[in-house]
């Protein structure tokens, strides 16, 4: 165990674990175990996962599972060291084709963090399909207006992530970032990675992984597919980003125990709220 973080800020991981009966799932989950047990983190997105395997993965936490479940078992995940307040599901089926991917949906949970008060965490799960973008933006738009009704009942700070399978240029992550709108609709999220390592790749996704390379997407380029965004007022994001690193980047005699990267972000309260002034400069 971690010596404990400032009441201040808080750790949130996300990582698609690969389904279990893949690729010697007993051993992979030692190995996640092990390493969530080393990161420590307040709040963690599972995807991937089977919902009797989480509360041995993350002793201890609550737990908010997904709407939907894969005939396999597969679904997602939300839990948190601190008990939540409100959960609220989402089924994300916006279009027939949509249904196609059994287990998509979203939790958004609110719960309150010491130190930094109420706070939502949506844990969004859209198609994989790369050639399903358009219902990757209607479902990024359905769980963003999910959030904001959500704070237009309690304000708070408001965190988005996980497998969002879409690279930063598409028109989903572009919307969730502020850089474009859809249907009418816009919001602003700040990249977690992004923001710590401007102009680098972070690929979550790459045929480099040998779990990648042996499964079923073998062709495919270097993504970074996997975030943490904050969620962002007029004048920018309300939590400052102090840390966004790789996690679970090896535990496999060097590889990594699931075919996605995953991430850990450390959120803490800004000096000051955005939309304030300092108190000002003397030069």
């Amino acid at each position: 165990m971690s010596p404990p973080r400032p009441a201040a800020r808080i750790r949130v991981v996300t990582l698609n674990a690969l389904s279990p009966q893949y690729a010697d799932g007993p051993r992979r989950r030692e190995a996640i175990r092990a390493e969530l047990r080393r990161l420590d983190p307040d709040v963690v997105a599972l995807q991937e996962v089977v919902r009797d395997e989480v509360p041995d993965l993350v002793p201890g936490h609550h737990l908010a599972p997904h709407p939907a479940v894969a005939d396999d078992g597969s679904t997602a995940v939300l839990a948190s060291r601190w008990p939540f307040t409100r959960v609220h599901r989402l089924d994300l089926d916006v279009t027939p084709r949509a249904r196609e991917f059994p287990w998509g949906g979203a939790v958004v949970a609110e719960l309150d963090a010491p130190g930094l008060g109420p706070l939502v965490v949506a844990h969004h799960k859209p198609c994989y399909q790369l050639n399903f973008e358009r219902e990757r933006e209607l479902q990024a738009v359905a769980t963003a207006e999910l959030v904001e009704r959500v704070l237009a009942e309690r304000p708070a700070h408001a965190v988005l992530l996980g497998d969002l399978d879409a690279t930063p240029d598409a028109a989903c992550i572009r919307f969730l970032t502020g850089r474009q709108s859809l249907e009418g609709v816009s919001v602003s999220y700040h990249d977690a990675w992004e923001t710590a390592h401007p102009g680098e790749p972070g690929h979550t996704f790459t045929p480099a992984n040998p779990l990648v390379a042996a499964g079923d997407m073998p062709l495919v380029r270097p993504r970074r597919i996997d975030y943490v965004l904050v969620r962002g007022t007029s004048h920018g994001p309300t939590l400052r980003v102090d840390a966004c690193e790789l996690a679970f980047t090896d535990g496999l005699g060097g590889s990594p125990p699931s075919d996605h990267l995953g991430l850990v972000a450390d959120l803490a309260l800004p000096d000051r709220p955005p939309g304030t002034f300092g108190a000002g400069f003397a030069g």
